[in-house]
């Protein structure tokens, strides 16, 4: 079964915009055990509403006889700093008040996030990873760990994600975040502050994250007399309650900021230029519906970091095709595992 542990950093920590947090503490799960050779470590970074244990989200890819069977592989994932599960976040207590941070929790950006993953890396002594892997915001994280640490990842597998987030995307975010703004109690330091705010902004992130398709296929109605209570409504209700038993406005703001803030080319000259530091052998994977990371982000990326792969997924579901479309995951990066380096790898929709 998989393990949950917790690490605590107990020195200042400097964020990007210069900012302190006075420690923090991440939580991180584990699936399975290190080899003699430490060459088996996995880790995987989790999408913004995501949590460090993978089996709840990416089971189709990470258990006992799949993909990443913990019979072979060291599998690791932290729940991201500014997070809402275990890890240090705008709910955890700040140390200089006795009262949780609530909005005085300081920005955070996808290059802090990743400093905090590596200072527990760090503490693992775990100098080798086989494989980073991450969808969305956690394709995000991992692209930028392997550009901070090129000499630690052999190779990164970047599902459904980009080099810079782009407008498009932020506009998305930010209406979002306009939701959140717009609830009354946002003003408030309470733990549910922005919560009915984040409950629409959770609804308008399910139009970025599926597509026109998948709505056709499972909120049609069956007749052809409704006029209202329509199944797409109730929908749309549903995933925001459903969200808000489980996360809070806080961390929503903070991760789809991180999001927003990530562009490998800041203070590195050019996107051409940070990307060239890769030294791991990659594999970037795009979903062919996906209206919200769109595959020619993908692409861009495997014709800019040399020897790379690429393979597409072929779903009616989007953007959340990187979650619901496993089994060509699987297919695509054991191609890659068996086959390294390879100019294209393409799922046929046989394979769907």
């Amino acid at each position: 079964m998989p393990q949950h542990h917790l690490y605590q950093y107990q020195q200042d920590f400097r964020l990007e915009s210069g900012a302190i947090l006075p420690g923090f503490q991440l939580t991180y799960t584990t699936f399975g055990q290190l080899n003699p050779q430490h060459d088996n470590v996995v880790w995987v970074c989790h999408a913004l509403t995501g949590n460090s244990d993978f089996t709840d989200w990416w089971c189709g890819l990470i258990g006992e006889g799949k993909l990443y069977d913990p019979a072979d592989w060291f599998i690791i994932c932290a729940n991201t700093l500014g997070g809402c599960y275990g890890s240090t976040g705008p709910l955890s207590v700040n140390p200089a008040t006795g009262k949780p941070f609530y909005h005085d929790f300081p920005e955070v950006t996808n290059r802090d996030i990743v400093a905090a993953f590596d200072l527990l890396r760090q503490e693992l002594g775990l100098e080798e990873i086989h494989t980073v892997l991450g969808g969305s915001l956690g394709g995000q994280h991992a692209l930028e760990w392997c550009i901070q640490r090129p000499t630690v990842f052999k190779r990164l597998i970047h599902v459904a994600s980009n080099a810079r987030h782009s407008p498009w995307g932020i506009a998305f975010n930010e209406s979002q975040r306009m939701a959140i703004r717009l609830d009354p109690s946002w003003a408030t330091d309470t733990e549910t502050a922005g919560l009915e705010g984040m409950k629409t902004a959770r609804a308008i992130a399910m139009l970025s994250y599926r597509h026109y398709a998948s709505y056709d296929r499972t909120q049609q109605e069956p007749g052809n007399s409704i006029t209202d209570n329509f199944r797409a409504s109730s929908y749309q209700v549903y995933q925001g309650e459903k969200l808000a038993k489980r996360f809070n406005a806080y961390t929503y703001w903070i991760l789809s900021k991180a999001m927003d803030s990530h562009n490998v080319a800041r203070d590195r000259g050019s996107i051409e230029k940070a990307l060239s530091q890769i030294k791991a052998k990659a594999l970037f994977i795009g979903v062919d519906t996906d209206v919200l990371f769109p595959v020619a982000e993908q692409q861009f990326l495997h014709e800019h970091v040399p020897g790379s792969s690429f393979g597409l997924i072929h779903s009616d579901f989007g953007h959340d095709g990187f979650l619901v479309e496993t089994d060509q995951i699987t297919n695509t990066i054991r191609n890659f595992y068996e086959a390294e380096p390879v100019v294209a790898l393409l799922c046929d929709d046989k394979e769907r």
